[in-house]
């Protein structure tokens, strides 16, 4: 086997055991290297012979370490990224080495994949942080840990380097029931829910169409635990009765699942204006909203869900982050159609 560090010109680094070490090879070095690495980022670099062990490479993740050993490292430089990075506008609300916080307009994909291979976030983050990106699993792209769907606009974290990425994903797991993480959203949505404010707790599995959701019972082998929270803010073109043919409404996330808000909204009888996939029985409704709000509702190209709140614990510093976005225009203009509607009643 070829001796990488006969021609490296790569940073090394060097490691000696303190006197509590014990234990595999790789766990050490992961665990040594404060989370630079991920543990099986470590193990392939044993295996591709770019750690010696007291003087000799070793291709062994499971070889034990003692008190004084000496282990030297060849650090990798981050692989090109693939797909490549391109030079879309993004709105940063924040950045540093860690992590880059934006907020995302309507219509951009968040990453790559079937029929939009191009023209993602991924790909104006690639060309936005360039050489800040340190590498996620060994190749310098951002780490996405959570999404907001193509159509969804709000805010958005993303990671830099491996460590940041898995402090975010283990927050994002763990749905901010032991720690500071929070997410909440606001919606305008067909009608009113009979409580102004309430919980949706109804699992969510694949629908008959492979990219849509819907709501399934716990007994399925799909079904998914899903939890929303909502309170309704505003209630627009409000009757005698107390119903309302539309409301602004704020959601909070105890799980995250794929167009979870939509499709629960959808389950109490309050899909959102403009979602394409959970409203089509209530396009007509567009006919009982008097001008402006029937021709502006009609032209809204989009599900009116805005993420506009996300609170995390930064994973550097500890410190509890907190950022917002504004509802974008379109959706702002939305709002005033519907509060001109109450006017003309």
């Amino acid at each position: 086997m070829n001796d990488p560090f006969k021609q490296a010109e790569r940073p090394r680094k060097v490691l000696v055991a303190e006197e509590e070490a014990e234990g595999r090879l790789d766990a050490w070095l992961a665990a040594t290297l404060g989370g630079e690495f991920s543990r099986s980022r470590i193990k392939s670099l044993i295996e591709q012979g770019a750690v010696r062990h007291k003087g000799v490479v070793c291709t062994e993740p499971k070889r034990k370490v003692a008190a004084g050993d000496q282990v030297e490292i060849i650090l990798p430089e981050p692989e090109d990224p693939e797909p490549k990075g391109e030079d879309i506008p993004l709105e940063v609300l924040y950045e540093d080495s860690d992590v880059i916080v934006i907020s995302k307009p309507a219509g951009l994909v968040v990453h790559p994949g079937a029929g939009n291979w191009t023209g993602t976030l991924v790909n104006a983050l690639i060309h936005h942080c360039r050489d800040s990106l340190s590498g996620i699993g060994g190749v310098r792209r951002p780490g996405i840990v959570h999404r907001l769907d193509k159509d969804t606009s709000g805010v958005l974290v993303a990671a830099k380097n491996d460590a940041a990425h898995r402090h975010l994903a283990a927050q994002f797991a763990d749905h901010g029931r032991t720690g500071p993480l929070e997410r909440a959203y606001q919606a305008v949505v067909w009608g009113r829910p009979k409580q102004l404010r309430g919980t949706i707790d109804a699992p969510l599995g694949r629908s008959g169409d492979r990219t849509k959701r819907a709501v399934k019972r716990e007994a399925s082998g799909d079904a998914r635990e899903a939890v929303t929270h909502y309170e309704v803010l505003e209630r627009f073109l409000e009757k005698p009765d107390a119903t309302a043919l539309a409301s602004l409404i704020e959601c909070q996330l105890e799980t995250g699942r794929t167009h979870q808000i939509r499709v629960h909204m959808a389950h109490i009888g309050c899909p959102l204006i403009g979602d394409p996939d959970y409203s089509a029985g209530f396009r007509t409704k567009v006919n009982l909203l008097p001008e402006p709000a029937k021709s502006t509702v009609r032209d809204f190209g989009r599900q009116a869900l805005h993420a506009y709140l996300l609170a995390f614990e930064h994973p550097r510093t500890g410190d509890v982050m907190t950022f917002t976005a504004p509802v974008p225009k379109d959706m702002q203009h939305l709002i005033d159609a519907l509060q001109q509607g109450d006017d003309a009643l």
